[in-house]
Order: structure tokens, then sequence, then C-alpha cells
């Protein structure tokens, strides 16, 4: 008896007695990688302290494989802007963003981050992260709780999981 797959290209389904199973290396690699996030410490307001509460043991993010926060860019897969972002630290958001390695992801917490928030509406803070580098996911709130950055993250790994070809070409 073999291993059946289907045509759209799912996973194989496992053999009868031989027991084994086929996967596309895609499909394996983006399963590890949404596993295995690596956190950069972007905090820049209140949201920061809801964003360090995630690590602590209360609310436990090495559960979702992103354990420790890295403080290079160069070690770290996920930018968390947590908080406003004023328009003099945004060249250097872009150039902290730009030293990550690929694959890349941001989540942007709170509302200063998501749209520059009602209060701080002002020509010093910028209105919203996303004109600064790509976001992934956004996580309302002023500032939100540990939880809502918790599911942000468990949409994040979604997003990876479903992600396309790990090499184009």
């Amino acid at each position: 008896m073999g291993v059946l797959t289907t045509v759209d290209g799912k996973l194989g389904q496992q053999a009868g007695q031989q027991g084994f199973l086929l996967a596309k290396v895609d499909d394996l690699v983006n399963q590890i990688r949404a596993n295995s996030i690596w956190p950069l410490t972007f905090g820049l307001a209140c949201c920061a302290i809801e964003m360090m509460a995630v690590g602590a043991s209360r609310y436990d993010i090495a559960r979702f494989g992103a354990e420790v926060f890295r403080a290079s860019p160069r070690q770290a897969d996920l930018m968390i802007v947590a908080g406003r972002v004023s328009q003099k630290m945004a060249p250097v958001l872009r150039q902290i963003y730009d030293q990550m390695p690929e694959p890349k992801w941001v989540i942007a917490m709170g509302s200063c981050a998501s749209c520059g928030n009602g209060i701080f509406n002002n020509y010093a803070i910028v209105q919203g992260v996303d004109e600064v580098v790509p976001v992934d996911v956004y996580i309302p709130g002023c500032p939100p709780r540990p939880e809502s950055l918790i599911y942000g993250v468990m949409q994040l790994q979604k997003k990876i999981k479903k992600s396309g070809r790990i090499m184009e070409g």
C-alpha cells in the first residue's frame, strides 16, 4: 500500500501498515518558523510594560517558542513595536528593521503604534508604524493587555504557517 497525496498540495495521508507520512519541505519549515519566533525588544511607551509582562511567568510566552527577547536585530525575526513612534525615532526604527534577517515580521502593539492614537494626533508622532515598516499583525488597545499580545502572536503563527514557499526560483 502506498502513500496517498492530494492534487492541491496538502500533506500526504499516512499509509496503512507502512506507517510513513509525506509532507512538503515548505510546510515543515513554516511549521518550525512559526513555533520558534525570536522577538526583538522595541518598547517605546506604556505598551512596553505589558510586553514585558508577557515574558513573565504568569503569561509565559515561552510556550509559543518566543521566550527570549533579543537585544540585537541580527538575532531576531519579530519586531514588536510597543508604543508611540516619534518622527525622530522613525529612521531608527527603519534602520533596526533593515538589520533584521529574512524572514522578518512586525507586530504593532497598541493604538499609538497602530494608528497614532487620537491623543497624540500631532506633527511629532507617526500616525501608524505602517508608514515606516510593513506590519503583519495589529493589536488594538491602550495599552493592550498581555493576553492580546499572546493572541497577536498566535495570529502571526497562523500567518507564518500559511505563508508560501521558503525559496523562490
